[in-house]
């Protein structure tokens, strides 16, 4: 009998990916090298190298692969889930840091003398290791409402936010008040807030094709290199450089 769960890996292309698909294993993605993004109805997760998301069962999604990546995925099937998984296992997609045990448990389950047996005890401690790895900042989420969908695709078209609040509703065809009351609700974020993390998160697939900082500084509308990394910083707790494994 076949065990329920199954290893792969694999190099992809840029501009390789799924489009939007369901299957019902859950399925955690290691990112080892490159960057690909994973985007469900909830909003897009970014995903740099060794950084994973984990996706639930019958989550619709797309993959795309931002730059060539070589990625490591464990398939769990339902029966796994259910026998395997702590209760506090998150039932949401969502991107996080690997912590060092999780690493090696990758490390582990990949290496290529590694037996079936030994592979089935570390795949199953991933599953109770997942509830300890922190959520990476690298999560835009996206509103709900076709109001809200509107304000979103206007903003993301703006990524050097020369639109003022105003403008940006009006192009929605919905009020500011309107706007301030529904992204807190929608998205958990302020529109502030939200349109902030959204250039970052545009910033970061410049960054992910290797322009340079300054360039995708001024691409995003920052004054300077120091105000971007500023910004950078405090959405996603790292500086640019360090955020995608480079020199500073």
């Amino acid at each position: 009998m076949p065990p329920p769960f199954r290893l792969s890996r694999g190099r992809k292309p840029c501009g390789a990916g799924l489009p939007l698909h369901v299957h019902d294993d859950a399925q955690l993605t290691f990112v080892v090298s490159g960057v690909v993004q994973v985007q469900t109805s909830e909003g897009r997760w970014f995903v740099p190298p060794q950084l994973a998301v984990w996706i639930p069962p019958n989550v619709m999604h797309t993959i795309e692969v931002l730059t060539d990546a070589e990625l490591w995925l464990v398939h769990w099937q339902p029966t796994a889930i259910s026998d395997w998984a702590p209760r506090s296992l998150p039932d949401r997609t969502f991107a996080l840091h690997v912590t060092s045990l999780l690493g090696s448990l990758l490390n582990t389950a990949f290496a290529d003398d590694t037996s079936a047996e030994k592979a089935e005890l570390v795949v199953r401690l991933m599953l109770h290791e997942l509830v300890e790895a922190p959520d990476a900042p690298t999560f835009l989420p996206l509103p709900s409402s076709p109001v809200g969908r509107r304000i979103a695709k206007v903003a993301l078209g703006d990524p050097q936010n020369r639109l003022s609040a105003a403008e940006t509703a009006f192009r929605a065809a919905t009020s500011v008040r309107s706007m301030s009351r529904l992204f807190p609700t929608e998205t958990g974020l302020t529109f502030k807030a939200w349109r902030q993390r959204a250039r970052i998160m545009q910033a970061m697939e410049r960054l992910a094709h290797d322009q340079p900082i300054a360039q995708v500084s001024s691409a995003a509308g920052f004054a300077s290199t120091a105000a971007f990394s500023c910004a950078f910083r405090q959405v996603t707790g790292t500086t640019p450089s360090a955020f995608l494994g480079r020199p500073r």
